[in-house]
């Protein structure tokens, strides 16, 4: 039976948790952080040896990380998307997000823009089209891009590994019932910002990226997923819950009872409002 959703401005799921990344020579991907070695490039400048892309960053966060760490004007990775012929899904229409695969790069000498966002893109390609990903997205009546899409909000809401599972379950639960996904991530990919707090105003923003007014899944991945927000993508733990919030760290609260998650949401709001602010 297809359920009415609430009023939307009341509706609020949110997280926030983000996983930080490794570093050694080759592409790995993994949670171990450890310091790069330096190496001198042949433009003078002293470049690191690798590149850390962490789990969940933004296609931009990505550009930018590329341009300081080859030490380029600001804004040529991004420039550098027309030649750099990336091999993307169809449904992609040319942007990497989601493609950008979360690991550590190697960078040397011949390193440039174009060759650091193709080796993503490839490695991405190489994870999420062998037959786990693949097959895993099919049995749930999807491709591999809407499995990276929703990857993508997985990791952006959820706090940590374990509740990755039953955040997708979320999405899968409100899709199939025709609610809106109304996710405070998709909204902040949005307004290009990371915030806790959503407001009135927020929710009322004209954008294909805003889930509390649109229908279905964002047009695009809202960052770049590591590999087990996917898994939780295509295999979401069996559940009921329609409704999640993150009332302090530690503490996410999953339910299918919108009173109980308005309760929830009351003590997240009490816990903000009583926590200390900081510069």
């Amino acid at each position: 039976m297809q359920m009415n959703t609430p009023p939307r401005s009341t509706i609020r799921l949110t997280r926030r948790g983000r996983l930080v990344l490794v570093v050694t020579g080759a592409v790995v991907a993994g949670t171990a952080v450890a310091v790069p070695l330096l190496s001198a490039g042949g433009d003078g400048h002293t470049r690191p040896a690798s590149l850390v892309i962490p789990e969940g960053w933004r296609a931009s966060q990505i550009y930018a990380a590329v341009d300081k760490s080859l030490h380029v004007p600001a804004g040529t990775t991004r420039k550098s998307l027309a030649k750099a012929r990336l091999k993307l899904p169809d449904d992609a229409e040319g942007n990497p997000e989601g493609y950008l695969f979360p690991a550590t790069y190697p960078v040397d000498d011949k390193a440039t823009p174009e060759r650091l966002l193709s080796f993503m893109v490839d490695t991405a390609n190489k994870r999420f089209n062998g037959a786990p990903i693949a097959s895993g997205a099919q049995r749930n009546a999807m491709n591999v891009y809407q499995a990276v899409t929703i990857a993508s909000i997985v990791q952006a809401e959820a706090a940590n590994r374990t509740d990755m599972g039953k955040v997708a379950r979320v999405v899968f639960n409100r899709l199939e019932r025709g609610m809106p996904l109304q996710m405070d991530s998709t909204l902040n990919y949005a307004l290009d910002r990371s915030t806790l707090r959503t407001t009135a105003k927020d929710v009322r923003t004209n954008s294909p990226y805003n889930s509390y007014q649109r229908m279905g899944l964002p047009p695009t991945p809202i960052g770049n997923p590591g590999e087990d927000a996917v898994r939780a993508a295509i295999d979401p733990i069996p559940g009921d819950w329609l409704y999640f919030v993150t009332v302090k760290p530690g503490d996410t609260r999953f339910t299918a009872d919108y009173q109980e998650h308005q309760r929830n949401v009351a003590e997240f709001n009490r816990n903000q409002r009583s926590a200390p602010t900081t510069g």
